[in-house]
């Protein structure tokens, strides 16, 4: 991609900060960005600055037309360079047309769920400047169902992930004029270069060994190959179907939904002691301290029958529980759960909260995976990876 060098008028950007309050600031800067940016692009399409004379020259300034952009901070109105032969073409609205996507899906499931279109109206104008209609919203539909069902359907031959984490939320669909709770798995994975990627996701009627092997098989078959580890709460499901698709790959158990397992048996008063002896078993900075402080756990509370239960617990879940102790140890902190899919999760639930009740599993799908889409663009953008690598 070609990047293109420009200076900014920030004397005239002063002045608008100062008579501006701060929304118009906001769209006086792109106002002023964006227009330096197309003028720059004309003139690497000229390949001449204006009023160089040229003889060689295939086409000609042509001065300008106004066009509008929607963004979230509101609507602006550019200046958009021509040429006179019509060969030049900014690539400012390709890139800012689709703005966000999750966020105007959102729009679009509250007129479908029966909010009323005036308010509908009045929420998007507060915050995009513009009025929505109901042929917006179908036209909006019909362009990004496509878009979503690639994305969701791509190839994965491209990479290895050696990480996968899988999870799954519970989200309420309107099916046969009854409200029903449907799960969304979703699968991540860490490649090679440690950068994460959404991998695939599924809306399901259950969650079951059946159809988290499903969910699985979808995968292997767009070309997943087994990984090295993946990551999971305990789901007795997605155990079985972890075991029985994916040969020589090791499950590392959730340690947060781990110890919530263990704590939960423990009694409430008195035992912030153990409770914090237990975190450091999990935060030990190798597999042997970490057996030590299990195995004195275990010989300090073993004559209490109050933790009888959490002892069990621990002991029949531990060596699941640090599995990524065979791992790099720059990896640890971040293998050893399922917290960047629980982030994930809370941005899905986040644009979710618009809507409550989705009016069937394929607006559903469209609106989660368009939320996926987005969140994919902006993680690891650039040469930010997901492991800090110490160097040696």
């Amino acid at each position: 991609m070609t990047h293109l060098q420009f200076n900014l008028d920030f004397e005239k950007i002063k002045q608008e900060v100062v008579q501006s309050d701060l929304n118009d600031v906001i769209k006086s800067s792109i106002i002023l960005l964006f227009n330096e940016y197309m003028e720059m692009e004309r003139n690497q399409y000229m390949k001449n600055a204006p009023h160089e004379r040229d003889g060689d020259r295939q086409d000609y300034r042509n001065g300008y037309y106004e066009r509008d952009l929607v963004l979230n901070v509101g609507k602006v109105k550019l200046k958009v360079p021509r040429t006179r032969n019509g060969g030049f073409s900014t690539k400012i609205f390709e890139k800012y047309k689709r703005c966000d996507k999750a966020f105007l899906l959102s729009m679009l499931e509250m007129v479908i769920n029966g909010v009323s279109t005036r308010k509908v109206t009045k929420v998007v104008e507060q915050l995009c400047g513009e009025k929505v209609s109901k042929s917006m919203v179908s036209e909006l539909t019909k362009k990004l169902d496509p878009i979503v069902k690639k994305w969701a359907q791509r190839s994965l031959k491209q990479n290895y992930y050696n990480y996968i984490f899988v999870d799954a939320m519970y989200i309420k669909v309107r099916e046969y004029h009854r409200v029903v709770s449907k799960a969304v798995y979703i699968a991540l994975g860490v490649n090679s270069e440690d950068k994460r990627e959404i991998l695939g996701f599924k809306v399901a009627n259950t969650e079951s060994k059946e159809t988290w092997g499903e969910f699985f098989q979808s995968l292997k078959a767009r070309g997943l190959q087994s990984p090295k580890m993946i990551i999971s709460d305990a789901h007795e499901g997605l155990k079985a179907a972890i075991m029985e698709s994916f040969l020589n790959t090791s499950w590392q158990r959730c340690t947060v939904h781990f110890l919530r397992n263990i704590i939960t048996t423990m009694p409430k008063k008195g035992s912030k002691e153990a409770r914090d002896h237990l975190k450091e078993i999990f935060k030990a900075p190798n597999e042997r301290i970490s057996r030590m402080l299990k195995d004195e756990f275990i010989e300090k509370y073993d004559s209490d029958n109050r933790y009888a239960k959490a002892i069990k617990t621990l002991d029949a879940g531990y060596e699941d529980a640090i599995q990524f102790y065979a791992e790099d140890k720059d990896t640890h902190v971040h293998i050893r759960t399922t917290n960047v899919l629980e982030r994930l999760n809370s941005e899905i639930r986040r644009r979710e909260n618009v809507i409550r009740i989705f009016p069937n599993v394929d607006s559903a799908f469209r609106l989660i995976g368009a939320v996926l889409m987005d969140y994919e663009e902006e993680v690891d953008i650039g040469g930010k990876r997901f492991f800090y690598r110490e160097k040696n």
